[in-house]
Order: structure tokens, then sequence, then C-alpha cells
């Protein structure tokens, strides 16, 4: 058996290889990321004794390795990434110089592989990954699509202060749609497109709705100049644009999550975005010992210091992915209003005194656990699973 350890960079890697006897069988390559360089390490991977595995590991070190990744799954090879985390404590226990060299980490990514059970990369990870990113863009972009909804209701405020109360503070299709064509009180007191309006709205918005943002328009209080009409109409043209790109992200997503099904998806109150964020950022749930595991790495459990008699526990610990933290919060929302077991957990933590919040983080914890059986076994949701 062989044990490769690479230590990945953003232009070159650093290789090391050993037998399982301890042979030192490679211990100085650096191959750059490029195609000669990977055909460097293939030709070296090649040369090693076809009757024996090849276990090859690295770090989980985002968008640099995924290129190597995919050119070992291309030609047949298994691969284990680990948790940074882990690997630099793991270093931290081998010596107590604070030497750093890429060589050296490639050594020592070595030594860690051989310690622990090979778990490898599963096949066709490439759709996870592509979820993942997928879903962090999109996250980016409602933030920012967010942001121009705040700096739109800035202008607003001195343009037309009555118009965001008379849409309930919403931006809904319908309220964007007359911003857009109208902008300034002005026009919208004299707007005569009703018919539009309604069938957009799908008859929520009646006619008197238009009487009535027409009359409000007329008394407002607002000041307008072309100034804050050319920013308001920059504004909404950036937030449309946002919009655009947001459909486009959520159309991708949705086509890759019914081709993967996964049996998240049926648990009532997790839709195709959440369900996405959440498979994805876990990735391969094999590579977790248990479900306590995918918890800790969610980074959803308290802090624990124990000293002699006395116990405390903390604050969440928010290790691991913030991005799975936001899917599996947002996921807890909603699951806890549409499936009964949820919402019985959640109302028997308010009823021991936790806060909305605390009550939900515990949500978000049994939901972890339902996922990583349902996802382990390949089973769909039902309401005797716990």
């Amino acid at each position: 058996m062989y044990f490769v350890g690479i230590d990945i960079s953003k232009y070159k890697h650093d290789c090391f290889i050993c037998s399982e006897t301890g042979e030192v069988i490679e211990e100085n390559l650096s191959f750059t990321n490029t195609n000669e360089g990977f055909i460097q390490l293939l030709n070296l991977l090649k040369s090693l004794d076809n009757n024996q595995e090849i276990r090859i590991g690295f770090e989980a070190t985002g968008h640099y390795g995924m290129n190597l990744k995919l050119f070992l799954e291309k030609n047949n090879y298994s691969f284990m990434e680990f948790n940074p985390v882990l690997v630099k404590r793991f270093i931290s226990t081998q010596t107590l110089r604070r030497t750093k060299t890429d060589k050296k980490d490639a050594l020592l990514i070595t030594k860690y592989l051989i310690s622990v059970d090979y778990k490898p990369h599963p096949k066709q990870f490439y759709h996870k990954y592509s979820l993942k990113s997928l879903s962090r863009m999109r996250e980016k972009l409602v933030k920012q699509r967010s942001y121009y909804e705040v700096q739109i209701t800035n202008v607003l405020d001195i343009i037309f202060p009555e118009y965001k109360p008379f849409f309930n503070n919403d931006f809904s299709k319908t309220s964007l749609y007359i911003l857009n064509k109208y902008k300034t009180p002005d026009k919208i007191k004299n707007m005569k497109d009703f018919d539009s309006i309604r069938k957009l709205s799908r008859g929520k918005f009646t006619s008197a709705n238009f009487i009535k943002l027409k009359e409000l328009a007329k008394n407002s209080i607002g000041i307008s100049n072309d100034i804050f009409e050319t920013e308001l109409e920059s504004l909404l043209n950036l937030h449309s644009q946002i919009e655009v790109e947001i459909n486009k992200l959520e159309d991708k997503i949705e086509s890759i999550i019914k081709e993967l099904n996964p049996p998240t998806l049926s648990i009532k109150g997790i839709g195709i975005i959440s369900c996405a964020g959440i498979i994805s950022e876990f990735g391969d749930l094999s590579r977790f010992k248990s479900a306590d595991a995918c918890v800790a790495f969610a980074g959803i459990e308290p802090s624990i210091s124990e000293s002699g008699t006395e116990t405390h526990t903390g604050h969440m610990v928010k290790h691991g992915s913030g991005h799975l933290r936001y899917f599996l919060m947002n996921a807890a929302d909603y699951v806890f209003m549409h499936e009964p077991i949820f919402t019985e957990f959640y109302y028997k933590k308010r009823s021991e005194g936790k806060t909305h919040r605390v009550a939900l983080t515990h949500v978000a914890k049994k939901l972890i656990r339902i996922i990583y059986k349902l996802e382990s076994e390949n089973i769909t949701f039902n309401s005797n699973i716990n």
C-alpha cells in the first residue's frame, strides 16, 4: 500500500509518498497547478506497483484543489480530504518546532493519512460542489439585493415616504413594477394602467388600492428632483439585474437538485434552496461517524467548560461553515411550523424556558440528526423517525 500526502496551494502542490512499511518513495516532488504538473504527478503514480492500493490525502482548501480532485477522479484515483483544523492539531503533536514549509506539510499530511481510517471522497462529487458554489453565490446576491432595497427605501423616504408603508414595507413584484415604470409621485398620481397592474398582482391589487395610491401620490409630502430620481433609477436597475441573476442561479440549483433527488427534500418545510445549501455544505455524510459529528461540524452545539466538580455550558461554538448554519437555521424556522414532530419539539423547549432562538437551535440540531439518518440510509422522511 502507498500513502500519498499532498500540500495544496494556489499555484503549485507538494507531494510526499511512502509505502506502508515506511519506505520513502518520493519526498521532494513539487508540481505546478497546470496540465503539465498534473501529468507529472500522474506519471509518478503510474510508476508505482499496480498491485498495491494507493491512498491519497490532502486538506480541504476550497477551490484551490478542485481541478486536482477532478483530475484524480478522471484517472480513477480515490482521494480523501481532511479538515484543516484536525490536521493542524495532529501536526502540533508531532513537533514543538515552528518551522513550516510546504514539503514538510506534505510529509505530515502523509503521516496523518496513515493514522486515520481511509474514507475516500465519493465519485461524482462535482454535483455537490456545484451546489455549494451556486448556493453561496446566491446567498451573496441575496444580501446585495437586501442592501439595494435599503438604499431604495432611503431614497423613497425623501421622494415618496408614504409609498412603502402602503405596500406593508414590502418590495413585491407589483410595488417594484410601479416604481420602475413611474418612480415619482408626480408620475404615479397620473398612472392609468390599472389592468396590467391588477394582472401582475393576480387580482390582489384592487381598484380601491389603485385609487388610494394615486391619492397618496397627489398629497405626498415627498420632495422630488432630477438627482433623487436618477439615484432611484440607478438603484432600481441594479436591483433588477441582481434579481435576474438570482433567478438564473435558482433555476440551475433546482435542475441539479431534481437530478440528485436527495431524501432531505422529503421533509416538509425544506425547500429546494435550503436543501441544496444543507446537503452541499455537509458534502459526503459517510465521512461523519455519527449524527453528533454532523452537529459538531455545523457548530450548532454549546461550548462546555468542566473544572473539578463544576460543569458549565456556554454559547454556540460556531465552528465549521457559517453558510451551513445559515441554511440550517432558516430551514429550522420553516420545519417547526410545517412538520408536527418539530412543532412539538419546539414548544417543548419553549415550555422549558428556552427563548425562541435557543429553541430554534434545538430544532436545527434535531433536524441535522434526521437528515443524517435520511441521507445515510437513503430513505424518505416519516413522522416516526427520531
